[in-house]
C-alpha cells in the first residue's frame, strides 16, 4: 500500500463521519470499512454467495441482500456465528480496503474502521492513527438520539465496544470532539497540514 493512510477511529457517536467529511472536503481520501461490509452484502454483493454457504438462504432477503436484524439475532445468540461471520466477510473488506487505498489518488487517505483497536490486521496498514474522542456520557446521550434507542439499550453498544481509555492508548492524534463542531475546524486543519507533509515525505522517501 503505497498511499499514506490514517487509520481513523473512534466509539459510536463519537464523531467518526464528522471528522471524516471535513478531512475529505479539503482533499483527503476516504475508505469506510463499514460502507465496504455494506457493498459485500446488498443484493449480489461479493460475499453473499459465502453467507449463504455458510449460515443458509434464510439469512437473505427475496431480493438477495443480507438480512441484517436475522444476522444480528443469530450472531447475538451465539459466539460461535459471530466467529463465523467474521471469517468469511473481514478477509473480503481487508482486501477491498487495501485495494481501495492503494489506487486512491488523494494525498492522503483515511481509513474508518470502527473497531481498528481490536484488529491488529488494520493497525499495521496504518502510518498514523487518530481516533475521534468524546467523554463517554455524551457518547451514550448522542447514541439514545440518534437511533431513538434506551439508555440500556445504548450503553450496551458502547460496551461491546473496545474502552475509550484502549481506543486513547493507540492514538497517534487525538480530536476531541465534545462541544460545537466548529471548535473541531481547527484542530482538523492542523492535522491535515500535518499529514500532508508527512505524506509528501513518505512519497519522496519512497523513490
Amino acid at each position: 500500500m503505497s498511499a499514506y493512510v490514517v487509520g481513523l477511529t473512534g466509539g459510536v457517536g463519537s464523531g467518526k463521519s464528522t471528522v471524516a467529511n471535513w478531512l475529505v472536503e479539503q482533499g483527503a481520501g476516504l475508505v469506510d470499512t463499514d460502507a465496504i461490509a455494506h457493498e459485500l452484502t446488498a443484493p449480489g454483493g461479493g460475499a453473499m454467495a459465502a453467507l449463504i454457504a455458510s449460515f443458509g438462504a434464510d439469512i437473505a432477503t427475496p431480493d438477495g441482500a443480507l438480512d441484517r436484524a436475522a444476522m444480528r439475532r443469530r450472531v447475538f445468540a451465539d459466539p460461535a456465528a459471530r466467529r463465523q461471520l467474521e471469517a468469511v466477510l473481514h478477509p473480503m473488506i481487508r482486501q477491498v480496503a487495501e485495494q481501495r487505498c492503494h489506487s486512491d489518488p488523494a494525498p492522503y487517505v483515511l481509513l474508518a474502521v470502527p473497531l481498528l483497536v481490536e484488529s491488529g490486521a488494520y493497525r499495521r496498514r496504518c502510518d498514523r492513527i487518530l481516533v475521534v474522542d468524546c467523554p463517554v456520557e455524551l457518547q451514550l446521550a448522542r447514541v439514545m438520539l440518534r437511533n431513538g434507542l434506551s439508555s440500556a439499550e445504548a450503553q450496551a453498544i458502547i460496551s461491546a465496544q473496545a474502552t475509550r481509555e484502549q481506543r486513547l492508548a493507540i492514538a497517534d492524534d487525538i480530536v476531541l470532539n465534545a462541544s460545537r463542531t466548529e471548535d473541531l475546524h481547527a484542530p482538523l486543519c492542523r492535522l491535515h497540514t500535518a499529514y500532508l507533509a508527512q505524506a509528501a515525505e513518505k512519497a519522496k522517501a519512497n523513490h
